[in-house]
């Protein structure tokens, strides 16, 4: 089945240059995670889904809690606050709105280029964010949502300003893909209750091209993702 969260990360690369500082692109991501849960239809949490369609659980607008202090994820899902209003944008099944509880928190991390330099980072703020979803109480399910290029070389911008990987000063993606995923696996993903890593391919220079490394493959490993997410949420709530 077509997944929406696929299509819309690919839809971060496909025909136009990709910019890793842009603070909204794992928002967007992470928000069709939801509607892929709502969509498996039959082998969902009929839990999730009703309250869902009831508007019992919603994301939040801004990713935050009220009354709760906490850095803000990806994806939050929840609660929402008694009498505030809610909004279901055109073509999409998850309301939005204020939420006072976290059930589900995901957060996306996509590792373009330059990953081994800022795979600590990466590993701390993905082991951090967890803690932030817990703050308040309870026990919500954590979701990272990893990218990892797999390119032959990239193309980096900065400001007005472009450079591609030369392979040594700085190396190109196929490179460094395979060590990256080995640490955030064995460090960052034992603090997760799911841990979806997408491998593609993006030189990020015209056309702007996308690739999967292989489409089949993700697919399937996405789509038991969801399953096994919708049944710890039936657990879980």
């Amino acid at each position: 089945m077509p997944y929406r969260l696929l299509t819309e990360f690919e839809n971060l690369f496909r025909g136009k240059p990709y910019r890793h500082r842009s603070s909204t692109q794992g928002d967007v991501v992470a928000t069709l995670l939801y509607e892929d849960l709502v969509g498996l239809g039959r082998s969902s949490s009929q839990k999730l889904v009703t309250r869902i369609h009831a508007h019992d659980r919603i994301l939040a607008t801004t990713n935050l809690r009220r009354g709760v202090k906490a850095r803000r994820g990806d994806g939050t899902f929840g609660e929402p606050v008694p009498g505030e209003p809610t909004l279901v944008d055109p073509g999409f099944e998850v309301a939005r709105g204020m939420v006072a509880t976290i059930e589900i928190g995901v957060e996306v991390k996509i590792m373009q280029k330059a990953m081994i330099k800022q795979i600590d980072r990466v590993i701390g703020d993905l082991q951090k964010q967890v803690v932030h979803f817990q703050r308040g109480g309870g026990n919500p399910l954590g979701i990272a949502v990893i990218g990892i290029n797999q390119a032959p070389f990239t193309v980096g911008y900065e400001a007005d300003r472009s450079y591609r990987t030369d392979g040594t000063k700085h190396r190109h993606p196929v490179q460094e893909a395979a060590e990256a995923e080995r640490r955030l696996r064995a460090l960052a993903a034992p603090a997760y209750d799911s841990f979806v890593v997408l491998k593609y391919v993006v030189t990020n220079n015209d056309p702007f091209d996308f690739a999967w490394v292989n489409l089949r493959e993700t697919e399937q490993d996405y789509g038991a993702e969801l399953v096994r997410i919708s049944r710890l949420y039936d657990q879980r709530f």
